[in-house]
């Protein structure tokens, strides 16, 4: 008996029922650009010691590493994760525009990219499916070890991509972020040669230029990318957790400052379009107070700020 079709399907639709989780792989070019900009910046960190033993580092040097991880680091905690990602607040579309060019120096991926990962990660979180759960291997000491290696940067050099259509449908269809994600590589150019740029014009001098473009540019993005990359590993193993989440998603308060209040961990997995990570006193969240400035001045709205009945829930369900 031959199958008949439903009425509501031709013969040429799609097989109804949710999208893949992967969409093919990565080209070679791409997957040689994902080596170049992890190895380089742990290359630039391993020889930083030596380097400025007695000469190589100034104060321009650290203003300039300063700004640099400030932008970048705030364009993934409040642009790339609690915007793009969650939903955490809604901004103007100049804002947008900027948030994204401002996580996109972070040198961490196109934003659709991440984005689609990251969603990925919270659907199947510490389960068969997320990219870079610590957990995937089992529990024994081997398997811990490997775990932490994949959830850390072992992940990122599987050549496997998120599905953007299954998991970031709503970037892929904006024209301006789109826009801003076909451009990466013009963002990575300004990455790494915008401080050099103004550490020649500023220092007037070539080894101006020189040390800037290591510190600021090569040595901010390892140290940036590591402390991200410490909220997937690290706090999906150690640390406390008093909100209830359905992983192992757990507070680690000494990233607290360096991740801009991102390992404020279980909380994020308890509540993922919350504004505020840092919800106890005490804990530091440099990205929330970000969200709040951008709402005092009108740029951002319908912002997700955690209530004391949702927390009490969330806390009570931990018990």
């Amino acid at each position: 008996m031959t199958a008949t079709l439903d009425r509501s399907q031709s013969a040429g639709d799609p097989p109804k029922g949710p999208k893949p989780i992967i969409e093919g792989q990565r080209s070679i070019g791409v997957q040689l650009s994902v080596y170049f900009g992890v190895l380089l910046p742990i290359v630039a960190l391993l020889v930083a010691v030596p380097f400025a033993w007695g000469w190589g580092l100034t104060w321009l040097d650290v203003a300039l590493f300063v700004v640099f991880y400030g932008i970048s680091g705030l364009g993934i905690t409040v642009a790339y994760h609690r915007h793009f990602t969650h939903g955490s607040f809604k901004a103007k579309p100049w804002l947008r525009v900027v948030m994204a060019i401002a996580g996109s120096i972070a040198l961490q991926g196109p934003v659709i990219t991440w984005v689609a990962d990251h969603r990925r990660h919270h659907a199947f979180s510490d389960r068969d499916g997320d990219p870079h759960s610590p957990w995937a291997y089992g529990t024994s000491p081997l398997a811990i070890a490997k775990g932490f290696w994949h959830a850390h940067m072992g992940w990122l050099f599987e050549r496997d991509k998120s599905n953007q259509g299954r998991f970031a449908p709503d970037l892929v269809k904006d024209p301006a972020i789109r826009k801003v994600d076909d451009l990466f590589w013009l963002w990575s150019l300004v990455s790494l040669l915008g401080p050099a740029l103004l550490g020649g014009l500023i220092s007037w001098s070539l080894w101006g230029a020189v040390t800037a473009f290591f510190w600021a540019g090569l040595v901010r993005i390892c140290v940036l990318h590591h402390v991200t990359w410490s909220v997937n590993s690290i706090c999906h193993m150690i640390g406390e957790r008093p909100f209830a989440a359905r992983d192992r998603s757990a507070n680690f308060w000494p990233l607290a400052i360096f991740s801009f209040g991102e390992s404020w961990h279980n909380l994020h997995h308890a509540d993922p379009t919350s504004a505020r990570h840092g919800v106890k006193r005490g804990q530091i969240d440099m990205s929330a107070r970000l969200i709040w400035m951008f709402e005092k001045f009108g740029w951002a709205h319908d912002v997700r700020w955690p209530t004391p009945q949702r927390l009490a829930r969330i806390a009570a369900q931990a018990k």
